[in-house]
């Protein structure tokens, strides 16, 4: 039985187990070992929801940590598989083996366990409690019927591989986020193209992580990497593009269709209601994997490209965010156009250029086309539990570009900010899908 979303974090995120507590035989650890998985990540994209200080930028960032632990873990004992280490930036080599048996399940349940309740310690008590559950469960079912000193070696060898990951991410310029990301100090702009902020929150007068491009890059070699260009020239001459761009927005959430307005909320993924954008793909990606019954160091290796993918696109975006400091269209379009104007989503505090959502779907789509092919078809029932149903889509670009001018149809977003951010997600993703995992 799978639960559903609303009844994960109350029931401790264990009782979709179904594994009895007997000894359990060679043809059962894949299955174990994949329930470990997809279990530990259906939790960790609840805890997203219930963390303050876990914006996109911040979720993306504890994605790729957590399953490049899942990869590193099971790729440790697997011939087939390919260590991360001297691809990733700063990645030294994994603790290794010892002499002696392991079981996959165990180790990987240890990584996990260790990861994330790392990655989550500032979660509130549902979400600590539903940890502590998970990882007493979880050692039940992937130790039952092992010899002890299996389950020691193995449990020993998982911590080892989450803590060499921790130590890892402590050096990447995002390991402290104070005020849930938003600057005590900021100097706002004085060009009239300049970002204002577009919320009454006094804690959001500043941009929400305005230092986060500075940071380490995973598979890109810095922040930089993939520049987009400038966006068009600000004015407020009816003639001009940037006009023309404002007035697109103005007039696609005057005449929006209700299937336009069902995309828009489809894909806002607002942070505390939502996994945010990246756990969207991520849901998007283990959805996959369950249907199709992956091996799980393939779906380890996939998350774990996805999420280094996902983190980037944040940097990279966050990089020309901050470079450009480029006003929203509702600030805009009420100074020229409309004063009364209102989109149907909030827009977000921090700059317009380019599109977070477009940047990140774009790095996803690249990394899941590599994964699975060019014209993968796939449903994404990601929202079912709001009462939103799933969606199918005939390939990842063409989800990502829905993913994209969905920011459009909400108002918060100039088509020149999608595009850009679509294109700059792609050279991103292609970093991350270059990585040799060997599964």
């Amino acid at each position: 039985m799978t639960l559903s979303r609303r009844h994960f974090m109350a029931t401790s995120a264990a009782a979709s187990l179904s594994f009895a507590a007997r000894p359990v035989w060679a043809a059962d650890r894949q299955a174990i070992s994949r329930n470990v998985l997809s279990t530990w990540t259906r939790l960790i994209l609840e805890l997203v929801r219930h963390t303050a200080t876990y914006s996109p930028p911040v979720a993306s960032r504890a994605f790729a940590y957590i399953f490049v632990a899942a990869h590193e873990a099971l790729a440790s004992g697997t011939a087939n598989s390919a260590t991360l280490a001297g691809q990733l930036n700063a990645l030294t080599p994994i603790p290794a083996r010892q002499v002696g048996s392991y079981d996959e399940a165990c180790v990987l349940h240890a990584a996990l366990a260790a990861s994330a309740q790392e990655f989550f310690a500032n979660t509130g008590p549902t979400g600590q409690r539903a940890m502590a559950a998970l990882a007493d469960q979880l050692r039940a079912k992937a130790s039952a019927g092992l010899p002890q000193d299996v389950v020691a070696r193995s449990v020993a060898q998982g911590q080892a591989v989450a803590a060499h990951i921790l130590a890892w991410s402590l050096t990447d310029g995002g390991a402290v986020v104070e005020n849930m990301g938003f600057p005590y100090d900021h100097t706002p702009g004085t060009n009239p193209q300049d970002w204002v902020p577009t919320s009454l929150i006094r804690q959001q007068q500043a941009p929400l992580l305005p230092n986060w491009g500075h940071n380490r890059a995973f598979a890109m070699p810095t922040g930089t990497a993939c520049p987009i260009p400038p966006p068009p020239a600000y004015s407020e001459d009816p003639a001009s593009p940037f006009y023309a761009a404002a007035m697109e927005v103005h007039d696609a959430v005057a005449n929006l269709t209700d299937e336009q307005r069902l995309i828009a909320r489809f894909w806002s993924d607002d942070p505390m209601l939502s996994p945010t954008p990246p756990g969207h793909w991520i849901a998007i990606a283990l959805a996959i994997a369950d249907r199709d019954a992956l091996p799980v160091d393939r779906t380890a290796a996939i998350l774990a490209t996805l999420g280094v993918a996902m983190a980037d696109a944040f940097i990279g975006c966050w990089a020309a965010k901050v470079e450009y400091n480029l006003l929203r269209p509702i600030t805009y379009i009420r100074r020229v156009i409309d004063p009364l104007w209102e989109p149907i989503l909030n827009t977000p505090p921090f700059p317009e250029y380019p599109s977070g959502h477009s940047t990140q779907s774009g790095a996803a789509a690249a990394v899941l086309t590599a994964a699975f092919g060019e014209n993968f078809a796939f449903d994404d029932a990601t929202h079912e539990d709001e009462g939103m149903p799933a969606r199918s889509y005939p390939s990842f670009d063409a989800a990502a570009e829905e993913a994209g001018i969905s920011r459009l149809y909400g108002g918060i977003h100039y088509r020149f900010g999608i595009t850009a951010g679509l294109d700059q997600g792609r050279c991103i993703g292609a970093y991350a899908a270059a990585l040799k995992t060997g599964t």
